[in-house]
């Protein structure tokens, strides 16, 4: 005989006025959690009552219903509608649509409130991500949709950037196989077909972090704070079309720009233009350039300039901020301390006295003729214009002297000379602009063949040797009797071994050396600017005119100035370059080239030469991404230890080099080219100490060490046992 099913009963449902109902002691919620009442109440108000509530009746002490009823679910609801009530928004007797459960259920009013709470499940994001498109495509603003969920209008475009992800990514997340914060990264770059690219990149890498995705998102494009975007500006460059990356989620300091060769472009323009201006004041040249070398202006004569005096009301603007000042400091000089408005007004009035006080300079006409000038970019990105620099095969001839032959250097040159009879710039036709551009170096290829360690790349070799002979030069430089002893030796060598003679690391003539390999940032190093300081101020005090007053000069000074002169004059000739060598007679010889190291190695030797403290440091320019893997594998290990070392095996050649640059920050760590032979010869920890490198802390893995993207989120204690691990 076949079971009769049994037919489910629904509670009704009916209309209850408001002054009727009551909270119930028994709902389960306790604690506020979501939506606030006040914006519920606001969103009833537009939108009505979306829930009916379920109630029960309240039943007097014989059993008999009292026309109340208590809400066992849907608390925050009537708490919404009693609030529209005491605002006078809603009458109390307002019908409330509600389901009533019978008074005499098996099923107890705590099991109602529990499951109402318990059986709802959490919209997905990605399903409020697409509606909140779905309203945007029906007409609704940012700002209508934000007001009406009660959040901001960044919010939305957060979320509206997050469903325009590729359809491929958001199916994955969907499905859970990424992260919100994955996600959200990959809304740098809108590129669907880059997006899938690096999620297959990174899906299958160890590396998923968010910080890894925009990398690799954002890998070819320029930081709006690059010296260039700032030299050319924003808007120029959006106007040429260029289009901007930005993140929405996190601050990205004004975004990058997408398009680095229409940056180039703008940037080689802009300069060109700013070359053209300068042109028009007659020099015979102007070489543009977005950097400059070290010792761009080698072998070039520096003309001296007279500064423009001030116009009358430059004169009198310059008076005014003088006297606001001086009247300042004369009424604060009693105090201990300046308030803070009037110590940055006097830093205001100083900004303003010397700008007007920095002239430009007004040059000979004639040299003008036969000088020219750089135009190039600062370190800001602004433009810097170097005036005032005349090639050798420009200078003025006498007319004598050339007709005659008396000077050997330049005889029968005449007729390409300049002459100093008034008609110096009578053949100057028009300013001649030149652009080198930047020296680009080949990029190594990506070695993936880690067996053994080869040499270090030729070109990267003389990079450094640059390095370490500017870092010769400053030392020797204020060393007087390091760089007497140096001279004396090479003059011995020159007089009583003619035969072994070349190859020395000093050039006694003095010549001064020119680097012609070197990395971009070698002319704004420590000792660049410590050596260029030096030549200023010798330079300041040497008296203008010919021979007979220098020498007058030379011979009033003491001995230590004398010394001291020496010492810097002598410096430029250091030369401690790993030059390429020739086996047929042009250039150094291989014999030359070992001897001028060894030689430079006694003298830093000698001057207790440091390289760390010189400013180099190991970073991704400089060394890291110019070697293979296993080059930066053999740096960390030195520096931090094995177990250090090998928490990086496993990355990609950029990932490894940046997160290499971050372990041997401060760590001392150098190339064994920029390395002093003696302390290389000390044993044991007393050698990593004189290197700068601590031995025993290279033994162990701290958290520090441990790559960022292992370290994210973690708990310092388990940061701890995973590096104890």
């Amino acid at each position: 005989m076949t079971k009769a099913v049994q037919k489910i009963t629904l509670s009704s449902s009916r209309d209850i006025p408001f002054d009727k109902l009551v909270l119930s002691q028994s709902n389960v919620r306790r604690i506020k959690a979501g939506v606030s009442v006040e914006e519920l109440a606001e969103d009833i108000a537009r939108r009505g009552l979306l829930q009916s509530l379920s109630v029960r009746p309240v039943l007097a002490d014989d059993g008999t219903e009292t026309g109340t009823f208590e809400i066992p679910a849907g608390g925050r609801r009537f708490q919404a509608l009693a609030l529209l009530v005491k605002q006078k928004r809603l009458a109390k007797t307002t019908p409330i649509p509600c389901i009533v459960r019978d008074a005499g259920s098996t099923i107890l009013a705590e099991d109602d409130s529990l499951a109402e709470n318990m059986q709802r499940v959490a919209l997905h994001p990605l399903d409020q991500f697409r509606a909140f498109v779905s309203l945007r495509d029906k007409g609704q603003s940012d700002a209508e949709i934000a007001a009406a969920f009660f959040v901001t209008p960044q919010i939305v475009k957060q979320r509206l950037k997050l469903a325009a992800v590729a359809p491929a990514l958001l199916e994955v997340y969907a499905e859970d196989g990424m992260t919100l914060e994955q996600l959200m990264a990959f809304t740098v770059n809108l590129d669907h077909a880059r997006q899938v690219q690096v999620w297959d990149v990174i899906n299958s890498s160890w590396n998923k972090e968010p910080f890894q995705i925009r990398r690799m998102l954002t890998e070819t494009s320029v930081r709006v704070s690059d010296r260039r975007a700032f030299f050319v500006g924003i808007d120029t460059y959006e106007a040429a079309g260029g289009t901007m990356l930005h993140d929405l989620f996190q601050g990205d300091d004004g975004g990058w720009l997408e398009d680095p060769a229409l940056l180039d472009r703008l940037v080689t323009e802009k300069l060109q233009a700013e070359a053209e201006t300068v042109a028009v004041e007659g020099w015979k040249w102007i070489e543009v350039a977005l950097d400059l070398p070290y010792g761009y202006s080698h072998g070039l004569r520096s003309l001296s300039g007279d500064p423009a005096p001030m116009t009358d009301d430059e004169g009198a603007a310059h008076a005014k901020l003088l006297a606001e000042y001086r009247a300042l400091e004369e009424e604060y000089s009693g105090q201990d301390e300046l308030p803070d408005e009037i110590d940055t007004r006097l830093g205001v009035l100083e900004a303003e006295m010397e700008k007007i006080e920095t002239r430009p300079l007004i040059f000979d006409p004639l040299e003008i003729g036969r000088a020219g000038a750089f135009v190039t970019l600062d370190r800001y990105g602004a433009l810097a214009v170097y005036r005032g620099y005349v090639r050798p095969e420009d200078e003025p001839v006498e007319e004598t002297a050339v007709q005659d032959g008396s000077d050997p250097a330049v005889a029968g040159q005449g007729d390409d000379r300049d002459l100093t009879d008034g008609h110096a710039s009578a053949g100057h036709v028009g300013t001649v602009i030149t652009s080198g551009g930047q020296p680009i170096g080949a990029d190594l290829p990506e070695d993936e063949d880690e067996g053994s360690l080869k040499p270090l790349p030729e070109r990267l070799v003389m990079e450094l040797t640059a390095h370490r002979t500017l870092a010769l030069r400053e030392a020797i430089g204020r060393s007087p009797d390091v760089a007497l002893t140096l001279l004396l030796l090479k003059l011995v060598t020159d007089t009583f071994r003619t035969s072994g003679a070349s190859g020395s690391c000093l050039e006694a003539s003095v010549r001064q050396v020119y680097m012609s390999a070197q990395a971009s940032d070698l002319k704004d190093s420590v000792v660049a600017k410590l050596v260029d300081e030096r030549h200023a101020e010798w330079e300041a005090d040497l008296p203008p005119g010919d021979d007979a007053a220098l020498w007058d000069y030379l011979t009033v000074l003491d001995q230590g100035s004398r010394l001291a002169l020496l010492a810097h004059c002598l410096s430029f000739g250091v030369n401690a370059l790993h030059e390429k060598v020739n086996p047929y007679g042009a250039g150094i010889s291989a014999g030359g080239l070992t001897r001028r190291m060894a030689q430079a190695d006694i003298v830093g030797q000698a001057l207790d030469l440091d390289m760390v403290e010189a400013g180099w440091e190991p970073t991704v320019d400089t060394y890291l991404n110019r070697v293979p893997k296993a080059r930066i594998l053999e740096a960390v290990r030195e520096a931090k230890g094995e177990g250090t070392a090998q928490l990086l095996d496993h990355l990609k050649k950029g990932e490894m080099a940046s997160e290499a640059e971050r372990l041997l920050k401060d760590s001392g760590w150098l190339p064994e080219v920029l390395r002093r032979v003696d302390l290389v010869a000390l044993d044991g920890k007393d050698c990593a100490k004189r290197q700068g490198v601590d031995a025993e802390a290279a033994d162990s893995v701290s958290e520090a060490d441990l790559p960022a993207f292992l370290t994210d989120d973690l708990p310092a204690e388990g940061a701890s046992m995973l590096a104890a691990e």
